[in-house]
């Protein structure tokens, strides 16, 4: 009886640490949803706006 109290504490304990990591990460997903969403709006606010001029590979820069 003592031995399936003692891996019962010790699952208990397991689930406690690892509830503890979902909830952090959770946590941390949250945040970096409403960066990226943060990022995405002003990205769409600057190419609106027209001045998103980032060269890409071959691309001639607007001046040629």
């Amino acid at each position: 009886m003592q031995e399936i109290e003692e891996k019962l504490a010790h699952l208990i304990r397991t689930v406690d640490d690892l509830s503890d990591v979902v909830a952090r990460q959770a946590a941390e997903i949250s945040h970096l949803t409403r960066r990226v969403e943060m990022l995405t709006q002003r990205e769409a606010e600057r190419e609106a706006q027209g001045s998103g001029g980032v060269v890409l590979g071959d691309e001639r820069p607007p001046h040629y």
